[in-house]
């Protein structure tokens, strides 16, 4: 929320001190300026990247000396970057951060003493607060849930603290509390907003009475808030305990002034203490809980309207599956029946009686009348779509011309154990979201799939290979792929010409016995080399919530002391990835591939991850804005001739040959790309992601004639099970946003988005544009095949994205599943819209070329 982020008008301490007359110097991020305009005597903002950590934090040291020495400031803020951006690059584990720490260390140390210099002077006690807003991650990232992100230090310093408490076991606090504790330290009024309490350790040593207002005055503006914020708020316990405690304060202070200085009223002093603390840790509760408000009334209805659209997807499945691949929705009958005008009216009294009765704002109520009645128009519509066709689907008397209308004219459905296992398995992923272990560890759940599908896989291979005979004597017949027929009808055909000699041509079968082997071996050996690829894979990078933090082998190569096998390791990764993509690229497409990936290695030498074997690893690193843009260029090269030869295919003359070379060259552009924002131990998931979808497509989706559905499913899984191979997870703070400058000199919202959302969902990503690029490639299917696929997959990614809009919506009360759940959602949405744009896109040219064919 910090990015691009407009001026705080919402009450805070910085606001406070400026309208008490306290003058604020602030040195830091450039954030900070923007959050609070003309509230600083004196600020230098520095606008400072992620892939920045000495320059910004140089440029707030170097004012320390001669504004410690002034005396015409009452408060200083610096925020140091560094240490945050060195995570974020190489994680808690790098080198930079032992260095960074110490400077720190410096830092606070010439802070302290020009402080104590200062305070022999006569001045007022001073005060030193040493805090962070997060932690850090195992990845270097934050914004989840681990002890190691959510729990950081708060150290005060200050001659009014006569001794050290706690510093052995400190106690915890929750991070709001720090603005009543500052307010109250500074002679501040308390924030309007602000949930937190006091720390009642910092004004251990003043006397009982000052304690007790400083209780009192927390517990007043919590009151206050308490009331603004819930409608019921005198059924709350700390609004009760409150009342109690300021009643019995209130006898308190009777009996003190009147000069009683008795040992029974300072123990009556103690137990009202305890009990303003009760009340303000209820109070600072129930605040906390409701400031997830949540709309439910606007949830309901987007809920109904995806499950509505979901609903028609599945019921057009089978006509869009068929061979003509056309779907028949009667939507002129559903808008002129009689339930559809009773809908609207049915829906918009609805509407007009919750925005009358509820007592929130809801956006749903707040839309203008044009916007709600297009809605409900739209839901009512598509309510009567989903009757005519769900009654087009029940039989209502016998079969019509011998034949069952729930069964295709063309063949009966027959469920192998391949078509089982790809079923409840989608299946049962979706019902396993309505836990929400089952969502912190979803990468367990396709772990498990994907090892499952394998050993399908290997024994439908094992029946092709070993169970197929026929023929007299039981001699073993190999099923021959479409090329393989192809290839014997040429062979037949040259024999028959004229002139022809026998003997001189081989048998076909002779001639191709030693390939046939060689292929069924390789076809037995792809689904454990597949089962063997994942389980090293999986231990890359620790991902989920309860084993996040154990030590996998990414740290071990991103060490110091291991980045020479790194280097390595991503030479070799980098020189196999040209070998699997450069076969189906042009010339020019494979010599532009491969200096980019060159580029892609200069890149991460120049930022120290890797080293050519002339460097050493002492060197100065940089920030690799060059090399990245040399990478940029060939990728927007390649994607250019790709498209151009895809445009070439549909326009001037239909040419399939040319049509699928362009889409594998976008494809390589893509890989290429996504090879440049992958850190350095991450190449080898990509290097195996291309090699899985290589001996996949050669050994076993086509000897195996699996047909589009089930490829796609296929495609599916392997794509949710890369998303977790790259180490993400269901959590925000996975999100690599190191990404961000990759090539940038400067914060360009537009490019950090979308260089973001690749890196994150390269894995989906790339398996559903290879699902298109690999249909397309296969002549011997229907014209529709990409159609079905990209059908398939629609249905796919909507499922779970409307399990989680119900699941969101019935747990909205919860705040830790929400935190669990709302970047779930995010990502459910964002990978939705990435399949849709790509079907889209690939099914649109697929239809193109077809009608140009024809």
């Amino acid at each position: 929320m910090n990015l691009n982020s407009p001026a705080l008008l919402e009450d805070n301490l910085i606001w406070q001190a400026k309208t008490a007359g306290k003058k604020v110097i602030f040195y830091g991020d450039e954030t900070w300026v923007r959050l609070f305009p003309k509230h600083f005597m004196e600020y230098d903002g520095t606008l400072s990247f992620v892939s920045d950590y000495t320059e910004a934090d140089n440029n707030v040291t170097r004012h320390l000396d001669s504004t410690l020495k002034r005396d015409d400031w009452d408060i200083l803020i610096l925020h140091y970057l560094g240490l945050d951006h060195i995570g974020h690059i190489s994680g808690p584990h790098s080198s930079l951060i032992q260095p960074k720490l110490l400077e720190m260390d410096d830092i606070l140390k010439k802070i302290h003493g020009l402080l104590i210099s200062k305070e022999a002077e006569g001045s007022l006690p001073y005060l030193l607060v040493l805090c962070a807003d997060h932690g850090m991650s195992e990845t270097g990232s934050h914004g989840g849930s681990s002890e190691p992100e959510i729990k950081t230090p708060l150290v005060l310093i200050s001659p009014a603290f006569k001794r050290k408490v706690g510093m052995e076991y400190p106690d915890e606090v929750e991070q709001v509390d720090l603005t009543p504790t500052l307010a109250l330290s500074l002679g501040l009024p308390i924030s309007q907003n602000s949930v937190g309490r006091v720390i009642q350790s910092v004004f251990d040593e003043t006397s009982l009475r000052d304690q007790l207002r400083f209780l009192h005055l927390n517990g007043h503006q919590l009151n206050c808030l308490l009331k603004d914020s819930i409608p019921d708020y005198m059924r709350e316990a700390g609004f009760e305990q409150y009342r109690v405690a300021e009643k019995a304060h209130g006898s308190w202070m009777k009996r003190y002034l009147e000069g009683n200085t008795s040992e029974v009223l300072t123990n009556m002093g103690k137990k009202l203490l305890k009990q303003y603390l009760e009340a303000l840790s209820a109070m600072s509760s129930a605040l906390s809980k409701e400031l997830g408000k949540y709309d439910v009334y606007s949830m309901i209805a987007g809920m109904v309207f995806v499950f509505q659209l979901l609903l028609v997807l599945l019921l057009a499945m089978p006509e869009a599956l068929s061979s003509s691949a056309s779907v028949d929705l009667p939507v002129i009958s559903a808008l002129l029946s009689l339930p559809f005008y009773l809908l609207c009216l049915l829906l918009a009294s609805v509407h007009v009686l919750v925005c009358t009765s509820t007592e929130s704002s809801c956006f749903f109520c707040s839309l203008s009348w044009g916007l709600v009645f297009a809605a409900i128009t739209f839901s009512s519509a598509m309510s009567c779509l989903l009757l005519s066709m769900m009654a087009r689907r029940i039989p209502l008397g016998p079969k019509l011309y011998g034949k069952s209308p729930l069964k295709s004219s063309s063949s009966e459905w027959s469920l192998s154990e391949l078509d089982a296992l790809l079923l409840v398995g989608t299946a049962g992923h979706t019902l396993s979201l309505a836990s929400s272990s089952f969502i912190e560890e979803e990468h367990q759940t396709w772990y498990f799939l994907l090892n499952t599908l394998c050993i399908v896989v290997f024994q439908d291979v094992c029946c092709k290979y070993f169970r197929e005979k026929s023929g007299p004597g039981g001699e073993e017949e190999h099923i021959l792929p479409y090329k393989d027929f192809h290839k014997e009808d040429m062979y037949f055909k040259e024999k028959t010409n004229p002139g022809d000699q026998e003997e001189h041509v081989p048998p076909y079968k002779d001639y191709h016995k030693e390939e046939i082997y060689s292929e069924k071996w390789l076809a037995l050996a792809t689904p454990p080399f597949v089962l063997l690829c994942c389980r090293l894979l999986r231990y890359l990078n620790q991902t989920g919530v309860q084993w996040a933090h154990l030590p996998d082998l990414g740290h071990w190569l991103n060490s110091s002391e291991h980045k020479v096998v790194l280097s390595l390791l991503s030479a070799f990764s980098l020189v196999l990835i040209y070998f699997l993509i450069q076969r189906r690229c042009s010339l020019v497409s494979k010599f532009a591939l491969a200096l980019g990936l060159l580029g892609v290695y200069s890149y991460r030498a120049a930022v120290g991850n890797v080293l050519f074997p002339w460097q050493h690893s002492g060197r100065t690193m940089s920030k690799g804005t060059v090399e990245a843009r040399f990478v940029y260029v060939f990728v927007l090269g390649i994607l250019f001739t790709g498209t151009k030869d895809l445009l070439r295919s549909q326009i001037i003359a239909p040419d399939a040959k040319l049509k699928n070379r362009g889409l594998w060259e976008i494809y390589s552009g893509l890989v290429l790309l996504i090879s440049l924002l992958f850190r350095a131990h991450n190449l080898p998931v990509l290097c195996c992601c291309l090699l899985i979808q290589t001996l996949m497509a050669q050994f076993i989706w086509r000897k195996l004639h699996y047909d589009a559905a089930q490829t796609t499913i296929m495609h599916f899984w392997f794509g949710q099970a890369f998303f977790y191979f790259q180490g993400n997870s269901n959590n925000i703070s996975t999100v690599d946003i190191s990404v961000w400058f990759v090539g940038l000199d400067n914060f360009v919202e537009a490019p950090a988005i979308f260089l973001t959302a690749v890196s994150t969902y390269a894995g989906p990503l790339l398996w559903a544009c290879h699902l298109v690029c690999y249909l397309s490639s296969e002549r011997n299917r229907s014209p529709v095949a990409v159609g079905h696929g990209c059908y398939c997959l629609a249905v796919l990614r909507s499922v779970p994205a409307a399990a989680y809009i119900v699941l969101v919506t019935v747990l909205r009360y919860h705040l830790f599943i929400w935190s669990v759940f709302s970047p779930k959602l995010l990502y459910e949405a964002m990978h939705l819209l990435l399949t849709a744009a790509v079907c889209l896109i690939f099914n649109t040219v697929e239809q193109s070329h077809t009608t140009a064919a024809s």
